[in-house]
């Protein structure tokens, strides 16, 4: 019987990753594979997701994550000559794609014959504003999936699930709508109760032209940082960033790396993994509107977040 493939979509920061952590952590014994697609030349997600920048990570409970390098239909094919093969195929998009695009991709006759589109689920930060509804991408996201996932709701006020439902049905979204307290999901509703079952075909939609909306601008220094200056840095680039993300050290925590959020105009700082050997010492992806942030002015203000030896 084919694969079922789960399919995860949404917008920058919406917590695309979250949702696929908690699906790893949780697998009660499926084996799943997961395919990370990240937006930018520093694969930051799969850092997160698998504990590793590259390759396929086997984890404990039996399943595995991989970057996806080169095309989706061949990594995918590369997933389905493992032995044994994976039960369930979780694909993760980057927060830029629009999913139509990629249902169309998966509709390969190739593919088709050894894994099926299952579910497509999209991802929405609950704080989003309904107005940002309106915009092109993120109905397309919504319009594709077949489950929608409030995230963020403990971020977010009392009434912030209450009117971005109110929003989803506003655009006539057939999709159901859950809320996901910190990435989780039933997985009765992600996945077939019967692995026997191959999921019905669907309908890709028609082919959008592609727009290019968005650009990543990568920085990366050898230096840990200093973090006040990098919260001052990020206060002056916020106004620009639609998301951003990374791992770095600082001067305050020698030998720790720690994790960097941006998204919806919060950012967050976590511990992370110890550092690895011959990776430079701060690595942050930034996503922007095309021509809102010149690398040149990015890389004036996160060289001052230098550690110089000298204090703050």
């Amino acid at each position: 019987m084919p694969v079922p493939i789960l399919l995860v979509t949404g917008f920058l920061g919406a917590g695309k990753t979250t949702v696929v952590n908690h699906l790893l952590a949780n697998a009660d014994g499926r084996r799943i594979a997961a395919v990370v697609n990240d937006f930018g030349a520093i694969n930051i997600d799969a850092e997160l997701i698998a504990g590793a920048s590259d390759g396929v990570v086997s984890l404990a409970n039996g399943c595995i994550c991989c970057s996806l390098e080169g095309d989706l239909l061949r990594t995918l094919s590369s997933l389905l000559r493992r032995d044994p093969k994976p039960e369930y195929i979780v694909i993760e998009t980057s927060g830029v794609a629009d999913p139509a695009d990629i249902v169309r991709n998966l509709m390969d006759p190739v593919i088709l014959r050894e894994a099926l589109l299952e579910t497509v689920l999209c991802v929405m930060d609950a704080a989003t504003p309904p107005a940002a509804l309106d915009d092109a991408l993120q109905r397309s996201q919504l319009r594709v999936a077949d489950i929608v996932a409030l995230s963020k709701l403990d971020l977010a006020d009392e009434g912030a699930g209450v009117r971005m439902r109110e929003a989803i049905r506003a655009q006539r979204v057939p999709a159901l709508v859950v809320d996901a307290q910190h990435g989780a999901i039933p997985s009765a509703l992600l996945f077939p109760a019967n692995v026997d079952r191959a999921p019905a075909p669907r309908e890709p939609g028609p082919k959008r032209p592609a727009e290019e909306r968005f650009e990543t601008l990568s920085w990366t220094s050898d230096q840990p940082l200093s973090l006040p200056r990098l919260q001052q840095a990020i206060g002056r680039l916020a106004p620009k960033l639609a998301r951003a993300k990374g791992l770095f050290e600082t001067i305050e925590q020698p030998g720790r790396q720690m994790v960097f959020q941006f998204a919806g105009g919060r950012a967050t700082l976590a511990p992370g993994e110890p550092p690895t050997e011959g990776v430079p010492r701060a690595r942050i992806v930034f996503i922007a509107e095309l021509g809102v942030l010149s690398k040149a002015e990015l890389d004036g203000i996160m060289e001052a977040c230098v550690a110089d030896g000298k204090g703050c």
